[in-house]
């Protein structure tokens, strides 16, 4: 109909008369010269617009194709109301108005970084198009950020001589390789705000630990002195005409003892800065978590992550020897599969200390409280407390998860039985017993010790730290790593793989909900499957929105990481 309309609205506006119909017919031949292809201005006008002006031809040709769904705008009757007309321009205007708004969302949503953010304890994410993996975060949602701290080639050195900075600082870098690592990136940070020159740190012999490793026995120490050379200055001892080096261990005129947890930038300009001004060289302890993250300028805060990610290089036979476990991971099965690595905090030290309560025989509950009434005799007191304390720690999701809810939580996700799993953990507490429901339902569980050999590892076990370092690589490098309770290592997993692209998935569990569920006779298998997968879909290691005092090692997001 619409084709109708159009040819006959031509006709009648072209054919006027007969006899000018026949001319035009007989112009339009073949058969006749073509000598009028031009118009004559002395013709009659209407016939001229009639024949040759463009634009109705055009409007004809527009209003035949879109009359049908917008009939206002293009109406038949060509002496329709007014009223008609002012309802066509409104609804125009209300189209073009709806498109640009349309268009500027889509623009605002390409253009805006995939974020996750916080809603009270709920972590809210964008959605995506892309189907949920195992293995892998959506490919879309790990495209918008990336690494931004490392070193910025071709800039000129601002660091003064060694005989002019403020003086030199040196620390004792206590705890386990982890909390080493935290404490080596403060001492570098505030050997920057004070103008400086650090002495290379000195890994404590860690009583709990009993080790005795040296920052040169795991750490490239070059590479770490050569990569910060525009930042800082650092030396590798202590001076030469400092004669009585043991006075920085024990002297107290030589240390700085009063600084506060999470202290700020200008603490250690007004209350530690003139001490050294004063005795040249000054020993900072303790110097556990003694730099906060939101009170220090942001390129405070991106120098830590510089020697976190880029500058603190282990060595590298430790480096080769990870790489060797990560391939004997992925080629356990004559063919090359993803894995998983699990960091189980289970060990009789940290359930201990947790003050929470799990399965286990009378006799197993008695030797543990005894063990921690002669541990932590202030928080134990005659244990009449505890019951309820561990009740209230499990509801809100601060125990350790047992092998055997780590089990069921990785099944309810969709792994399967099949899956490669590497465990980064020390001695289990219960020993084969609390590990066996794990290992039913994952028997392609392995540890370090099952896929090197004895003479491989040999070199590593004089330093527990190198130990350590291999699990750390290989929790690092793996496809999939899994978290089961807090702390520095976990964190700092967590933040390396968020900096390094964050497209594997780092599994954060949901404790509380484990507890909730766990404890719900009435749930089903479906219901808790639907929970735990709806759950965690957000809690995969992807960039996250930072808050006042957050965690700069679990979340490099604001100061290291920049819009890609």
């Amino acid at each position: 109909m619409a084709e109708l309309r159009h040819s006959s609205s031509i006709g009648n506006r072209v054919t006027a008369s007969p006899r000018k119909r026949d001319d035009v017919v007989a112009s339009s031949s073949p058969l006749v010269p073509d000598n009028n292809s031009a118009p004559n201005v002395d013709d009659d006008d209407d016939d001229y617009r009639g024949r040759y002006y463009p634009r109705d031809r055009f409007r004809s040709l527009f209003s035949s194709h879109l009359q049908p769904l917008f009939p206002f705008f293009f109406p038949d009757d060509s002496r329709s109301h007014p009223h008609n007309s002012k309802i066509s321009l409104f609804l125009l205007v209300v189209i073009i108005l709806s498109l640009l708004v349309a268009i500027s969302s889509v623009v605002h949503r390409l253009n805006a970084p995939y974020l996750c953010k916080k809603d009270g304890i709920t972590l809210q994410c964008p959605r995506v198009k892309e189907s949920p993996s195992l293995w892998e975060n959506p490919y879309s949602s790990t495209t918008s950020w990336k690494p931004c701290a490392e070193r910025r080639e071709g800039l000129i050195s601002d660091i003064p001589s060694e005989n002019s900075t403020n003086g030199y600082i040196f620390i004792h870098a206590e705890g386990g390789l982890n909390q080493q690592r935290i404490a080596i990136c403060n001492a570098v940070a505030v050997a920057k705000i004070m103008n400086a020159t650090l002495i290379l740190p000195v890994l404590k012999q860690d009583q709990i630990w009993k080790d005795q490793t040296k920052f040169e026995d795991i750490f490239d120490v070059d590479h770490f002195i050569n990569y910060l050379k525009d930042d800082v200055r650092i030396v590798r001892d202590i001076p030469e005409w400092f004669t009585d080096k043991s006075e920085l261990f024990t002297s107290i005129r030589r240390t700085v003892k009063n600084i506060p947890k999470y202290a700020s930038a200008d603490f250690y300009i007004d209350n530690v800065l003139p001490r050294i001004k004063e005795k040249t060289i000054m020993s900072l302890k303790p110097f556990v978590d003694r730099l906060g993250y939101d009170n220090v300028p942001p390129e405070i805060n991106r120098l830590r992550c510089r020697v976190n990610y880029h500058a603190l290089k282990f060595l590298p036979e430790i480096e080769q020897m990870a790489d060797q476990l990560v391939s004997r991971m992925r080629n356990r099965t004559g063919s090359s599969n993803p894995f998983m690595a699990l960091h189980l905090r289970f060990e009789k030290g940290m359930v201990g200390l947790s003050f929470c309560d799990f399965v286990g025989t009378r006799s197993e509950k008695a030797l543990m409280a005894a063990y921690r009434k002669k541990e932590w005799p202030r928080r134990f007191k005659d244990g009449a407390h505890l019951w309820a304390l561990a009740l209230q720690k499990r509801k809100e999701g601060r125990c350790p998860l047992e092998p055997g809810e780590v089990a069921v939580l990785l099944r309810a996700m969709g792994y399967p039985k099949e899956t490669q799993i590497y465990v980064a953990s020390g001695q289990v507490y219960g020993g084969q017993n609390r590990m066996a429901p794990l290992r039913n339902m994952f028997p392609n569980l392995v540890t370090k010790e099952e896929l090197a050999t004895k003479p491989e590892l040999d070199g590593f076990r004089k330093h527990v730290t190198s130990l350590a370092a291999l699990d750390f690589l290989v929790c690092l490098k793996s496809d999939v790593f899994v978290m089961t309770h807090g702390g520095n290592f976990a964190k700092l997993i967590i933040g390396y793989r968020r900096y390094m692209g964050h497209r594997q998935k780092s599994i954060k569990p949901d404790k509380g909900l484990m507890s909730k569920s766990l404890g719900d006779p009435y749930m089903g298998w479906a219901s808790f499957v639907e929970d735990v997968v709806v759950t965690h879909q957000t809690r995969t290691g992807l960039p996250e929105e930072t808050f006042p005092n957050y965690d700069l090692w679990e979340n490099p997001l604001s100061n290291c990481m920049c819009r890609a």
